[in-house]
C-alpha cells in the first residue's frame, strides 16, 4: 500500500479516501514514507529564518473559544514601542518581522498602512503580517473592498501575509471554534485575492481541538487545491492546539504526540510536490518533538521568534527564542543540513 501511496503523492493523484486510510496504517511505515518523500522532494536541508514575532495588542473583539491571549494582560503597543522591538531584532540579524494582534474597530486600512509605512521608513526588513480575518475586518471598518485593501497594504510595505485564522477550514467546526471569524469560503477568497496581487502567504492548520481526521484531511486538500491554482503559499505551518487558559481547553486535551507526527506525515503525502515546505513548529511542540517531525516529512524549523506571547498564554513551555546557533545545533543534531532562509525560502546563509 505505502509504495502506491508514495507514487500517488509524487504524481499528485492521492485522494481523500487514500489519505483517510493512512490514519490507521502502521505509523512507522507512514513516517518512513513521508520521510522518503521529503528527501525526494526537498532533500536533506532543513531551513529556518531569523525573525521576531511582535504581538502588538491582546485586545480583540473576535472571542475565539481556543484563544488564551485575548485581554491576557491588557496592552497595546505604540508605534514607537513596535519600532524599538524591530530594532532589537535587527541588532541580532533578523530578516523578518511578524506582526500579530487582535481585531478591533479602530484597526482599519489606514491604521495598518500608517504602521507599515512607518516601519519601512525606518527599516529595510521583510514585513510579514495580517491574516484573512484582519484583512476582512480592516476592509469592513474602512468600507473598502478586500482587493483595494490588500493593494493599499502592499503599497504601504506589506511583503507577505500570514495564513493564520484558518484553524480548520470546515464551517461546522469553525462555528464552535471561531464563529465570529471569516467563513471557510471567505478565508479562501481573501487568500486567493492576496495571491493574485502577488502577495505570498503562509498556510496553517490548527489541529487537536474538536475536529476529526476527516476534517483535517479536508483542510489539507483545500490548501492543496488553492496552491495548484495560485502557487501563492510559501509553506504549511501545522499548529497543535494548546488548551491552557481557554474555553476549548475544557473540551479537549489536544493532540497526542503521535497525532502531531501523523499530521506532519500525512500533510507531506497529501501536499506532495504542490506545497513543498512543511514546518515543524518548535515553539508549539518543542525542539525534541520538532526533530522527530523533521524525520516524518517536515523540512523547516520556522523562525528564531524572540517572543510568542500567544503560545505562552495558551500553555507552551518550550521557550520563546532560539538563537541562530541553537537552531543550527538542533537541526544538525539529527544529521541534517541547516540552511538559513528568508521568508520566501531563498537560502541566504
Amino acid at each position: 500500500m505505502m509504495e502506491s501511496i508514495y507514487q500517488s503523492s509524487l504524481e499528485g493523484t492521492i485522494t481523500r479516501d487514500d489519505a483517510l486510510k493512512l490514519v490507521d496504517t502502521n505509523h512507522f511505515q507512514l513516517f518512513d514514507t513521508a520521510d522518503h518523500l521529503r528527501k525526494e522532494i526537498v532533500g536533506d536541508e532543513v531551513t529556518f529564518v531569523r525573525n521576531r514575532n511582535i504581538d502588538i495588542t491582546d485586545h480583540c473583539m473576535i472571542e475565539c473559544s481556543f484563544c488564551s491571549f485575548r485581554d491576557h494582560i491588557g496592552y497595546e503597543m505604540t508605534t514607537e514601542e513596535i519600532l524599538m522591538s524591530i530594532n532589537e531584532a535587527v541588532d541580532v540579524g533578523a530578516t523578518e518581522i511578524c506582526l500579530f494582534g487582535g481585531v478591533m474597530p479602530y484597526m482599519d486600512v489606514d491604521y495598518y498602512c500608517d504602521l507599515f509605512s512607518t516601519i519601512k521608513e525606518h527599516y529595510n526588513i521583510h514585513l510579514h503580517s495580517l491574516s484573512p480575518v484582519e484583512v476582512y475586518h480592516a476592509a469592513q471598518n474602512s468600507r473598502m473592498s478586500v482587493e483595494d485593501s490588500l493593494s493599499s497594504f502592499k503599497d504601504a510595505g506589506l511583503d507577505t501575509m500570514t495564513g493564520a485564522s484558518a484553524e480548520i477550514l470546515v464551517d461546522s467546526v469553525r462555528e464552535k471554534l471561531c464563529p465570529n471569524k471569516v467563513t471557510t469560503n471567505q478565508w479562501i477568497d481573501i487568500i486567493k485575492k492576496a495571491h493574485k496581487l502577488k502577495i505570498p502567504t503562509t498556510s496553517t492548520i490548527m489541529y487537536g481541538s474538536i475536529e476529526s481526521w476527516e476534517d483535517r484531511i479536508e483542510h489539507l486538500f483545500i490548501l492543496r487545491d488553492i496552491q495548484r491554482e495560485t502557487k501563492g503559499f510559501t509553506e504549511l505551518v501545522p499548529m497543535t492546539f494548546l488548551g491552557k487558559n481557554n474555553i476549548m481547553g475544557e473540551q479537549s486535551n489536544g493532540a497526542s504526540g503521535l497525532d502531531d507526527l501523523k499530521l506532519h506525515a500525512i500533510a507531506r503525502i497529501i501536499l506532495g510536490r504542490d506545497l513543498i515546505n512543511i514546518q515543524a513548529s518548535w515553539i508549539k511542540i518543542g525542539t525534541r518533538m520538532a526533530q522527530i517531525a523533521l524525520c516524518c516529512g517536515a523540512n523547516d524549523m520556522g523562525g528564531t521568534m524572540m517572543e510568542d506571547k500567544i503560545s505562552i498564554a495558551a500553555g507552551s513551555s518550550h521557550g520563546e527564542y532560539l538563537t541562530r546557533e541553537e537552531m543550527i545545533s538542533t537541526i544538525e543534531g539529527i544529521g541534517r543540513i541547516s540552511a538559513e532562509r528568508n521568508t520566501l525560502y531563498e537560502i541566504i546563509g
